[in-house]
């Protein structure tokens, strides 16, 4: 009887192990799967580079551009223009407007994406909002500039022959505020200090 008990708790650890090993997995999926659409490109994602490139051909493309926010974000926010044309290798700049129009301080975070989805590893970007998280106060405005060029390398793939434009999405996701978090906690605090002298 003791040795069939010993039995079923080792069973039962190697399901926890499994349980909690596939959530360690869940929770690693996502920055390995943004790991390896950065280096392939894949899905539309982008790249990234320091400096510009070193050669521009003589060949046109128009990047337009696309803004949107998640339904829990209280922004708006758009591209400051429609689209921009330019050789391949040149170097350009973009602005987005953020607004926070909601009564609180709200951090967020943008994904971004690029269709054709086999046009993103050639897109390449040097500087950009994305890259970090924004913050912006209640009625708070901000211009977030994004600078990229297309990679002279799209002449010599011949399956981006029929590319003529591209298209730039980001998308604004809320991001929970440290400070925040950390000033409600405060609050609570205090509250149950007050609530314990009385």
């Amino acid at each position: 009887m003791v040795e069939k008990r010993t039995k079923n708790k080792g069973v039962a650890l190697v399901f926890v192990a499994m349980a909690m090993g596939m959530v360690g997995l869940t929770f690693a999926s996502v920055p390995l799967y943004n790991l390896f659409c950065r280096v392939t490109g894949y899905g539309g994602t982008t790249q990234q580079a320091d400096t510009g490139s070193d050669r521009v051909l003589d060949r046109d493309v128009e990047v337009r551009f696309d803004g949107s926010v998640n339904a829990s974000m209280p922004w708006k926010f758009r591209p400051e223009q429609k689209s921009v044309h330019l050789k391949v290798g040149e170097q350009a700049i973009a602005f987005y407007k953020a607004v926070n129009t909601g009564p609180e301080r709200v951090t967020g975070t943008a994904t971004f994406n690029v269709t054709p989805q086999k046009a993103g590893q050639y897109f390449v970007k040097i500087d950009c909002f994305c890259f970090t998280e924004q913050t912006l106060e209640p009625g708070q405005d901000a211009d977030m500039p994004v600078t990229f060029y297309v990679d002279p390398y799209i002449d010599e793939d011949p399956d981006m022959d029929d590319v003529k434009t591209i298209t730039l999405s980001y998308t604004f996701f809320r991001k929970e505020d440290p400070d925040s978090v950390s000033e409600v906690e405060d609050d609570e605090r205090g509250q149950s200090d007050e609530t314990q002298v009385n």
